[in-house]
């Protein structure tokens, strides 16, 4: 992985090769490259580009090492096998092949050692080039590419994307993908590929979605599909609606500073599409949120991975207070193997922000036919998870470009809480007065997030100084638990600062050990039923010489922050869901803290948007 686009078209192909990497530079990488077959003096040589780090330095280099040809493949890769340099960067080539490819290949250690009875051994680190030089020793059998290309992914385990192009063919590119998700672009003469429809929002707007197992052969005048069992098949070709606009900046220094201050308009698209609408046609997210039976459940379980993971731990507590449903969480990852258990009374609820991500794709597939319904909550109405689930909700986010997911997060716990309260009324916990209430503290929360950005200036201050710590504590009570881990999470993945979130109550029973007059230790405390415990836990941490960074409201902070080193003032705030409006400032101290220290903030070192392998 990370991203992937390719272009049998009318112009020159690098430039709109390295255009469309451009667009999935948000996904992470560390590497990128582009391989393209000349058909100008050099008719139909296959040649290619590789370059370390950001993509900056793949240009510079094709301004002194140009590539000519107007079919060609690139990709941006995320470390997996092998380490970041130049000779393991894709595309990787042998012979008369070049290979581009997201996922993991499982099998290819005994591909290597099949390979080698033949004289064929690998040069790089590599499991991709695996695939290359598996195809090029079918080329080299008389095998057609087509043909070669088919044989070399029948032979593949694990999951991939991938795209093939050929020496001495100017007219031809084939794509499979399993696993991995993919897109075929139509154009008028030209054909596209991109990991990502975003890759392809400047070329067309017309798209195709690889299914499961397919393979696609393409030329200019289009595209022939075939399923896993190797039949010609018919596959839907859909519109997409991506503003281009959204991969800029909009004046902002940062995509993650952006996606921050987008918040309040974000959630309150989000919060009007489930809640709001009085006409039939506004009512689409209510229709979707009925569609799911909560009457006859038992359980909810709820998948998800990193910061998705979080907001089904926030949600939690709002399905278990209020439409008193019991709730299983699980990482993604681990969620299968250990062959839980599930009943025809159990809702299997999928969170992910791409819809693509590898480990919850694979929980979700092992919940299908086993689970009453599957349901998930996504960004991506078109991707492989909205695709297999019952009911697919989307966040309406918007695209987000920054690795450490920020207005994502919180779109997902406003379209949870929806949700919830849906389930509390459907299973009788909530009459039509307690269901209004809930629903109009909802609708007041994007409101209460633009007044809780109001406290960045006092969050740059504070940032100063947390730039030079190499450690922080963060702690929460209830359903600010969650976002403490949250706060820990944001901070360590964009500031490189080791962080560990807490529930304030474990705080005496280990993580106190930690605390001395150098810890800085962020508590989460709004004043609510939990406040009283919460100034205890600080006072366990004052005792002992820590630095209390205090977030509440002006009641919290007027009866307990007078001690502390520093304070951030959020809104009062009536309801439950105080945790979407105390997202932010967690937000915003890892934001101006990286700023800080000036690390990546939008693409933080070893980290890749979307996660598409296990």
């Amino acid at each position: 992985m990370c991203g992937i686009v390719g272009v049998i078209g009318k112009h020159q192909a690098a430039p709109i090769l390295v255009d469309g990497l451009r667009r999935l530079e948000y996904r992470g990488y560390d590497s990128a490259g582009i391989a393209t077959v000349d058909d100008g003096a050099n008719a139909g040589r296959l040649d290619r580009r590789r370059s370390l780090g950001k993509l900056v330095n793949l240009a510079d280099l094709l301004v002194h090492e140009p590539l000519t040809g107007t079919s060609g493949i690139g990709h941006t890769r995320w470390a997996t096998h092998g380490a970041a340099t130049t000779v393991n960067a894709h595309p990787h080539a042998r012979g008369r092949v070049a290979v581009v490819h997201n996922g993991i290949i499982e099998n290819y250690r005994k591909l290597r050692e099949e390979l080698a009875t033949h004289q064929v051994v690998p040069e790089t680190q590599t499991d991709t080039e695996t695939v290359a030089m598996l195809c090029n020793w079918f080329l080299d059998q008389g095998h057609t590419p087509e043909d070669a290309a088919k044989a070399t992914i029948a032979k593949l385990e694990g999951a991939y994307a991938l795209a093939f192009l050929f020496e001495g063919e100017t007219d031809l590119m084939i794509a499979a993908r399993k696993g991995s998700p993919l897109a075929i672009g139509w154009g008028e003469g030209e054909m596209f590929i991109g990991s990502d429809a975003l890759a392809l929002a400047s070329m067309t707007a017309d798209v195709t979605y690889l299914e499961e197992g397919d393979i696609a052969v393409l030329t200019r005048a289009g595209a022939t599909f075939y399923d896993e069992s190797g039949d010609t098949v018919a596959r839907e070709r859909t519109t997409i609606e991506i503003d281009v606009h959204s991969v800029d900046k909009g004046g902002y220094k940062h995509f993650m500073a952006k996606e921050i201050a987008e918040q309040p308009r974000v959630l309150a698209a989000a919060a009007d599409y489930y809640l709001g609408g009085r006409e039939d046609d506004d009512r689409a997210g209510r229709a979707l949120l009925e569609s799911i039976d909560f009457t006859n459940v038992d359980r909810l379980v709820m998948v998800a991975c990193g910061t998705a993971s979080l907001a089904c731990h926030t949600a939690k507590y709002w399905f278990e207070q209020i439409a008193r449903l019991p709730v299983e969480i699980d990482i993604a990852s681990e969620y299968r193997y250990r062959e839980p258990p599930l009943s025809d009374r159990t809702i299997a609820l999928f969170v992910s922000q791409s819809g693509e991500t590898a480990d919850t794709l694979a929980a979700l597939r092992y919940c299908a036919g086993k689970a009453q319904s599957i349901v998930s909550v996504v960004n991506v109405a078109t991707s492989s998870i909205a695709r297999e689930s019952n009911v697919a909700l989307p966040i309406l986010a918007g695209a987000e470009i920054g690795v450490a997911s920020t207005k994502a997060f919180t779109c997902q716990l406003t379209v949870l809480a929806a949700m919830a309260i849906t389930a509390a009324r459907q299973r009788g916990h909530l009459d039509e007065a307690g269901e209004t209430a809930l629903q109009e503290h909802l609708m007041a929360v994007p409101r209460l997030v633009g007044q809780a950005l109001h406290c960045e200036n006092s969050i740059k201050e504070i940032a100063t100084h947390l730039g030079h710590v190499d450690d922080a504590l963060f702690l929460g009570r209830g359903a600010m638990f969650p976002l403490a881990l949250e706060g820990a999470l944001k901070l360590k993945e964009i500031s490189y600062i080791h962080a560990e979130g807490y529930a304030s109550g474990e705080l005496k029973h280990g993580p106190i050990a930690l605390v001395d007059d150098k810890l800085p230790v962020v508590v989460l405390a709004p004043s609510d039923a939990m406040f009283d415990k919460s100034i205890s836990n600080m006072q366990e941490v004052m005792a002992r010489g820590g630095k209390i960074i205090m977030i509440s409201d002006a009641a919290g902070l007027a009866e307990g922050g007078g001690d502390a080193w520093h304070t951030i003032e959020m809104p009062d705030i009536d309801g439950p869901f105080a945790p979407i409006v105390y997202a932010v400032p967690v937000q915003l101290l890892a934001y101006h803290t990286a700023v800080e220290k000036g690390t990546d903030v939008d693409q933080p070192r070893n980290l890749a948007k979307s996660v598409t392998v296990e």
